[in-house]
């Protein structure tokens, strides 16, 4: 990691490697084979997370979280990537939009997420509705003061069955400038409330033991103090989690991208042909070359957004960009892998091939590159009128 750290940051990243080395990485195989952590295995790692002080770093310590601030988290989160996301998802990081439970729902929802109590899911992507939010066909409608919920949510993952989601549902339309628009109400429903009805869905060749997750809502009755936050603010609230989510998605993808290349340069210096090690051929060495660079570019990127959050000035053009260039580039660098490798990357006894696996996802959940794509040229064209 070529990223200047102080040393409290030091300190932080050696706390993290030293638990994955203990508690993440001896599992990884297994779990890629079977297809599932299991439930005791699972436990585990968030106990010990707890222990750790790694449980919930991403809130502040005003809940009784970490209180890590954006840069560190980058460095938590990019050591995290150079694993499987169902293996590392175990150690909470709660989102944070559940810092706007007001009231009872500090106590019903926020803090037993802290404490490792309880588990929440993000339920925002609908069959029909992946990309196109504002397409979302889940309504809910006033019922007196409640509400009732109706409407279907899928792809939304997490490593175990959750104890309740944040579901994100039109409540109505507003009229703007740019026409009618709808407006969208997040939700905090509690699984087991009658009428919601949630099930493992498809399964991923992309880190296999991260689940996925299929939500189906039908006249679910909703108390007035399960609106999270205000109604009409959901957007908000969602745009909030998606910014830095990107944000982190680059860093992990740096980690994973560093770990790949720490394979393909090891493998080029040992192996040999025609006499001499295979990293000699220039076809060979040039691919490490720009994998280094763009490793190095992909890092710089992540901290300058970083930096960016830390003083309010990060735009979704900024977290975009970090989305798409690192995803890119992890697929590249994985791609390169494999090629070094031979034969050798794809063979099931050699962890290559599951980090290429695992890093295709990496340029479609959160937001494909072509949203990223989308993001940035709205933000290049609208300033200009078009």
């Amino acid at each position: 990691m070529d990223i200047e750290l102080d040393h409290e940051q030091r300190m932080l990243l050696d706390t993290v490697r030293s638990f994955m080395e203990k508690e993440i990485y001896p599992h990884e195989e297994a779990v890629d084979r079977a297809g599932r952590v299991p439930p005791e295995l699972g436990r585990q790692i968030e106990r010990r997370a707890v222990e750790a002080g790694l449980y919930a770093a991403n809130l502040p310590e005003s809940v009784g979280g970490g209180g890590l601030g954006y840069r560190s988290m980058a460095v938590v989160e990019r050591e995290y990537g150079k694993t499987s996301h169902a293996l590392h998802a175990w150690i909470g990081r709660p989102t944070e939009i559940l810092l706007a439970c007001e009231g009872d729902q500090r106590e019903r929802y926020l803090l037993p997420c802290v404490r490792a109590e309880k588990r929440e899911l993000f339920a925002l992507t609908e069959p029909e509705a992946g990309s196109d939010i504002m397409s979302m066909k889940t309504r809910a409608w006033r019922d007196g003061d409640d509400w009732i919920l109706d409407g279907a949510k899928h792809f939304v993952s997490g490593p175990v069955m959750p104890d309740f989601a944040i579901v994100f549902a039109v409540t109505g339309v507003d009229e703007t400038p740019r026409g009618p628009r709808n407006r969208i109400t997040a939700f905090l429903v509690d699984v087991g409330e009658k009428g919601f009805d949630i099930a493992e869905g498809h399964r991923c060749v992309s880190y296999r033991g991260h689940l996925t997750f299929r939500l189906d809502f039908s006249g679910v009755r909703l108390g007035p103090g399960q609106v999270l936050g205000e109604e009409g603010a959901g957007l908000a609230l969602s745009g909030k989690w998606l910014g830095m989510g990107r944000v982190w998605v680059g860093a992990t993808c740096c980690g994973k991208a560093e770990r790949l290349f720490d394979l393909a340069a090891e493998w080029a210096a040992m192996r040999r042909q025609f006499g001499q090690p295979v990293g000699r051929f220039q076809a060979t060495g040039f691919k490490l070359a720009d994998m280094a660079v763009e490793l190095r570019a992909a890092d710089l990127l992540v901290m300058h957004t970083v930096g960016k959050a830390e003083r309010g000035a990060m735009t979704d053009a900024d977290a975009a960009m970090v989305k798409l260039y690192c995803s890119e580039m992890l697929g590249r660098v994985a791609d390169h892998t494999v090629q070094i490798h031979g034969g050798m990357g794809l063979m099931e006894e050699v962890p290559v091939q599951r980090l290429w696996r695992d890093a295709r996802l990496e340029r479609i959940w959160d937001g494909t590159s072509e949203i990223q794509r989308h993001i940035i040229t709205r933000s290049l064209l609208r300033p200009r009128g078009a």
